[in-house]
């Protein structure tokens, strides 16, 4: 039984589709002009229908589009934001921003885990990312519904205003060199970091190092320090290996 079934019983489906389009305009700041988009980004695969073309009707295409569209809209802000920060320090930045565990904090923040409906409430409770993933596809559902402008205006003004500390995330230490080197021990794979060159000038020092796992290139990372740049390393390496 769906969430909506569970909290209207035998109530009109137009009664549901009005309390449902009252929720997304709360969550969007305006009314949906295509309410199926945002059904449909609330629909997790354990209970979505095949569909006459044969495939499974579920959120995830409108999650793809909504990472995409969280990860350029936050590049942008942040680039902006810090115009003499180096890229290690950006990149670092808006990977703890739109990593799982924020997106699912955000996710409950605005109120989305009570639209989504999905075969079994306990799946959530076992460490996965439903509710961050569906704050995604709802995010791909304001894309497609208002377009990018408003979409960004979204992102920009009813998540990170309201509800993202940037300052607590930049100070909030994420060791990704332990977290790949963790990973590892667990493979049983051998990580190591190469300094590669260092360059001094009057403005800084700048350092690369590239990581490799058994013997192959999987990142390279710079930064003003040795460890920043073991760091800026491990970072990219985490993203290539889906750790974050």
């Amino acid at each position: 039984m769906s969430f909506w079934d569970k909290i209207l019983g035998k109530a009109p489906q137009s009664e549901k589709d009005h309390l449902f389009n009252d929720a997304i305009t709360s969550i969007v700041g305006t009314k949906p002009k295509n309410l199926d988009l945002f059904k449909l980004a609330t629909l997790h695969s354990s209970i979505g229908k095949v569909s006459k073309a044969g495939f499974r009707e579920s959120n995830e295409r409108l999650e793809f589009l909504g990472d995409a569209t969280l990860s350029m809209v936050v590049a942008e802000y942040l680039f902006k934001k810090y115009p003499f920060e180096e890229e290690g320090f950006l990149t670092e930045i808006r990977s703890r921003i739109v990593k799982r565990e924020t997106l699912n904090r955000l996710a409950y923040k605005l109120g989305i885990p009570s639209l989504v409906e999905l075969q079994d409430k306990n799946q959530t409770k076992r460490g996965n990312s439903i509710y961050g993933n569906a704050l995604e596809a709802v995010i791909g559902a304001v894309f497609l519904d208002r377009g990018y402008s408003f979409c960004k205006k979204f992102i920009l003004e009813k998540i990170v205003d309201q509800h993202l500390d940037i300052q607590q995330i930049i100070h909030t230490d994420t060791n990704f060199k332990s977290k790949i080197i963790e990973w590892a021990q667990k493979e049983n794979k051998e990580v190591v970091f190469e300094s590669m060159t260092q360059t001094n000038t009057l403005a800084h020092n700048e350092f690369m190092i590239t990581l490799l796992i058994d013997e192959q290139q999987v990142s390279k990372g710079i930064g003003t320090s040795k460890k920043r740049a073991e760091q800026n390393a491990a970072l990219k390496a985490c993203e290539k290996l889906k750790l974050l």
